[in-house]
């Protein structure tokens, strides 16, 4: 069995989602019918609601359903935006931090491109977390040009924890509304979106334990969105679509569960990630730690994300050699047609291209355990040393074969 290492892509289905899932593929019925195959449908639906609103800290009405985080940030992004720039046509600002996720990035930039946005990108430190004094500065020198804020709970590949609240805050002081893509952070810390001041956040099944292909939209009661998707008029008006019972069920159950046991889930992971981190630098001392360092657990950071650069070398090849090896993980950077491009957050950072190219993400999760870590530290000298000799190839097939051949 490989060691499974990017949970921060996807995790392995809980037990409970995964029961909560089979059960209800067994039954058929709408929610939206009227009939008894339909109203039981639909109080598995609401009974889901409510137990993913106690999970992330809101009102089970503030819960809307998508098919996954993505489209829960198209919505929250472009809803907001068309919202507020439909009430005021000078609202067209939208203040985004560079490192976010491509769901939210691609969507500001498509507003830019095709809807007269106007972006405010946000600097950002050695670690990637945002300045708070940079929001408040745009903000302050004109209110009433600003459509909504967004900035990402915790980033999903240096692991680096924003300060969402405080943001909000902010925002809230001028009556704007703040967009927070949680979709790394939900299941893996502490938060409650009724707390945080938030107008939306986002949240994925898949990344808790539960099914590919469900999320969440949490939409404040008083919070208006103009609709991406039209339809039935299912979810608040707000996203229309028949409801996936099954999905929904199972996202409730896997939400349930990781938020349960995240009290001791969430340091052991943390003291895992430590473990890992150590090793990786007593075992290729060139390795670099990217985000932001939480040696004291103190939450500064994803409990189980710890991202590396590993200079001389390209991370699809690394990425490749620990894969035969038996490690499975991540460059954390987009590829397009099998060509490495750099992570956008990385150079949001202040690194250079060659820099970024050399990045590998280990992220932990519900199954991980010391052993896998171990196993780690013990392949990645040897698989360094080879993918530092096929040095900076620059296109993943000729990796791929380099890997192959030296092994």
């Amino acid at each position: 069995m490989p060691v499974y290492l990017d949970h921060a892509a996807t995790t392995p289905i809980s037990a409970q989602a995964l029961a909560a899932l089979t059960r209800e593929l067994s039954r058929c019925g709408n929610p939206s019918s009227l009939h008894g195959s339909g109203r039981r449908a639909r109080r598995v639906v609401e009974e889901a609601r409510e137990v993913i609103a106690a999970a992330v800290g809101a009102h089970p009405s503030e819960v809307v359903f998508t098919s996954g985080g993505t489209e829960a940030d198209n919505l929250a992004v472009k809803g907001l935006y068309w919202s507020r720039r439909n009430e005021d046509q000078r609202r067209r600002k939208i203040i985004c931090s560079p490192v976010e996720h491509h769901a939210v990035l691609d969507t500001v930039e498509w507003l830019q491109r095709h809807d007269g946005a106007e972006v405010c990108w946000l600097p950002v430190d050695d670690y990637g977390v945002v300045s708070v004094d940079a929001v408040r500065a745009e903000i302050a020198s004109d209110p009433g040009a600003v459509a909504l804020v967004t900035v990402m709970w915790a980033n999903n590949e240096v692991g680096s924890v924003q300060p969402v609240a405080e943001i909000a805050r902010l925002a809230n002081e001028y009556g704007i509304p703040m967009h927070s893509d949680a979709v790394q952070a939900f299941g893996s810390l502490p938060l409650s979106f009724a707390g945080s001041g938030l107008a939306t956040m986002a949240i994925s099944g898949h990344k808790i334990g539960g099914p590919v292909g469900v999320g969440a939209l949490l939409v404040g009661r008083a919070v208006k969105l103009t609709p991406v998707l039209h339809g039935g008029g299912q979810e608040r008006e707000i996203r229309s679509g028949t409801l996936d019972t099954p999905s929904i069920a199972a996202l409730a159950a896997a939400a349930e569960a990781a938020v349960g046991h995240l009290p001791e889930e969430g340091p052991r992971l943390a003291r895992l990630r430590e473990k890992l981190i150590a090793g990786v630098v007593g075992a290729v001392p060139e390795a670099v730690l990217r985000g932001t360092p939480d040696p004291e657990l103190a939450g500064l950071r994803l409990p189980g994300n710890a991202h590396f650069t590993f200079p001389g070398c390209e991370g699809d090849s690394l990425l490749f050699l620990l894969d035969l090896a038996g490690i499975e993980s991540s460059t954390g950077s987009a590829c397009t047609a099998g060509v490495p491009r750099p992570s956008h957050v990385l150079l949001a950072m202040g690194l250079t291209e060659e820099q970024a190219r050399g990045a590998q993400r280990f992220s932990l999760g519900h199954t991980s355990t010391e052993s896998d870590v171990e196993a780690l530290v013990a392949a990645l000298p040897e698989a360094y040393a080879r993918a530092r000799k096929a040095g900076m190839a620059g296109h993943a097939s000729s990796i791929r074969t380099a890997g192959t051949q030296h092994l």
